[in-house]
């Protein structure tokens, strides 16, 4: 299906143009009938040449802007229409002019009532008008609903405008900002917009937007028939599960869920000649209407701060109208919807800056690493360098390396007996997720251990060193002599120390106070190896040539090791020994 607005003449023009060419009655309401006056949005469907067509026709008298601006704002090409008796009037220049900020580039001229008056004048001055904005060359039918006269050529010509319409993206996320809200008996609460990408299922969830509430699709209708799919681009009604009518109204949005954030502060380029200040103004964007404060950010970007909280991705366009001036300010592009806040002198030039640069990079360097899908309900492709799901600042990745290895030789230089370096620790220090971390310790030629980083210099420092060598040649001669504390104190080695030495691989800790030779239980294993099983306490103190006070702890080691196996009786034999 494609959808297009029909827009620009204030009359029954245009609704009598789509009654002739559906068989339709756009015009929703008795009273628009009554006063030949499109006052809020209608809605219209034909078949052209096998391809399904649906209008929005929207309202053309300046008073009712809002309603044409809700329903312009979400369709990607118009049908622009002039009547040939009455030329270009004061609210197709509005109309021009909000197509022109949504960015619809795709369009089409009907000259209407072209029984009534020579078309051409009529045509000649729009086609110029048109020519200098956005829609640029388009063609031009003139055509009569009266007599029928150029509707063939203007299905023809319809045709040929949404044969060249972009196809929408399936796999894009849902973001169906509602233009209607009612209730049907026995149904419940519907909801009808114009979904232009993704996919709408029956049984699909989805998440009211700014709420963060799940409703359910209990049924849908596109072109007043039943289905359970529906693609973008189409116009849709939406029969809820799980809301009432007054849950939701013009401007709102059904979204896939998780997939979007709501902001109430954007930074956007301005687009078009007006230059903003200071103000109060109404943002446009979808079928929304949304108040908001105007920060200009130098002559070519602004902040809008609103003041409800929107869906809002970076690439959405919407325009700023001044709703006292009854006239449309600009058109805007999203450029960052997460923005930094402005503190200091000269915030606001820097920030132009920063979005001039390209706000993607400057929103990697503020934040160092972002996920992908964070990324994604930004608006923004995935950028940077990829690790794991995370998008990281390539700056940042560069320097990451030689910053840990850096951090942790200055943190083992403050503590040279301490186990490693807590990777918690360097997680808070660099704020970077653990998978980022971890390629970055890697990188650095960085062990991880138990939650500790262990660096090549894990050796004993000089001092230590010597003190433990010392231990090590009275061993050389008696391996299970265990030094006293007394000796070990006077030697500096409290536990700190030995536990260092320990993990050095240079003695063993058979208690706090019972030190042996890093090998000792491989060699008191061999020794025992030679004994009848199964053996005392006090045939191992013999074998080993060792007191009690160390024989004791060693063969408890050994236990724990699995290299001894203890009977009821209190004996030992080695493992696998008979």
């Amino acid at each position: 299906m494609y959808v297009i607005a029909t827009a620009g003449h204030v009359d029954h023009g245009k609704s009598a143009l789509l009654r002739a060419l559906t068989g339709m009655e756009p015009d929703r309401w008795a009273e628009e009938r009554r006063r030949g006056l499109t006052i809020d949005l209608g809605f219209a469907w034909t078949a052209v040449g096998g391809a399904d067509i649906a209008f929005v026709d929207v309202p053309g008298h300046e008073r009712f802007a809002p309603n044409m601006l809700a329903g312009v704002g979400a369709v990607p090409a118009v049908l622009f229409v002039v009547a040939a008796d009455e030329g270009w009037q004061p609210q197709a220049t509005e109309h021009l002019a909000a197509l022109d900020a949504f960015g619809v580039r795709h369009g089409l001229l009907a000259v209407t009532k072209s029984d009534r008056a020579d078309p051409a004048g009529a045509t000649e001055a729009a086609l110029e008008r048109l020519r200098a904005r956005g829609l640029g060359e388009v063609p031009a039918v003139a055509v009569s609903a009266t007599t029928g006269a150029g509707l063939p050529e203007l299905r023809e010509c319809l045709l040929d405008l949404v044969s060249g319409l972009p196809a929408a993206d399936d796999d894009a996320d849902v973001r169906l900002w509602v233009d209607r809200s009612f209730s049907v008996r026995g149904a419940g609460t519907v909801v009808t917009g114009t979904l232009g990408a993704g996919v709408v299922r029956v049984g699909d969830a989805l998440e009211l937007a700014g709420s963060g509430r799940r409703v359910v699709v209990r049924g849908l209708h596109t072109l007043g028939r039943p289905a359970e799919v529906v693609r973008g681009t189409a116009r849709v009604a939406v029969n809820l599960r799980g809301a009432e009518r007054d849950d939701l109204r013009r401007g709102d949005a059904l979204l896939t869920p998780t997939a979007w954030r709501t902001t109430t502060e954007v930074d956007v380029a301005l687009r078009g000649r007006a230059a903003v200040v200071n103000r109060e103004l109404v943002l446009h964007i979808g079928s929304a209407a949304a108040p908001c404060r105007v920060r200009p950010l130098g002559t070519s970007n602004a902040r809008l701060r609103t003041q409800v909280a929107l869906p809002l991705r970076a690439g959405d366009v919407g325009l700023l109208r001044d709703p006292g001036g009854h006239r449309i300010v600009c058109g805007v592009e999203v450029l960052d919807p997460d923005p930094p806040t402005l503190a200091g002198r000269g915030a606001a030039g820097r920030r132009e800056r920063e979005l001039r640069d390209g706000p993607v990079s400057a929103y990697l360097r503020r934040h160092g690493a972002v996920g992908t899908s964070a990324l994604r309900a930004l608006g923004w492709p995935s950028t940077g360098v990829e690790v794991d799901g995370w998008c990281v600042d390539p700056d940042l990745f560069a320097a990451l390396p030689g910053a840990l290895a850096s951090r942790v030789a200055a943190l083992r230089a403050a503590d040279p007996l301490a186990p490693g370096v807590p990777v918690a620790l360097l997680r808070q220090e660099t704020a970077v997720p653990d998978t980022v971390l971890r390629d970055a310790l890697t990188a650095a030629g960085l062990a991880v251990s138990g939650g500790l980083v262990r660096a090549g210099g894990d050796g004993l420092p000089d001092a230590l060193a010597a003190v433990v060598a010392v231990l090590e040649e009275r061993w050389a001669a008696a391996p299970f002599a265990a030094p006293e504390a007394d000796d070990l104190a006077a030697l500096g080695l409290g536990q700190k120390e030995l536990a260092a030495a320990e993990r050095a691989g240079r003695l063993v800790r058979l208690s706090p106070s019972v030190v042996l030779p890093a090998d000792a239980p491989a060699t008191a294993a061999s020794l025992l190896a030679a004994l009848p099983a199964p053996f005392t306490v006090s045939a191992a103190r013999s074998a080993l040539g060792a007191t009690r006070r160390v024989a004791v702890p060693l063969l408890e080691h050994l236990d724990r090791r699995g290299v001894t196996v203890r009977d009821a009786a209190g004996q030992r034999r080695l493992r696998g020994a008979g």
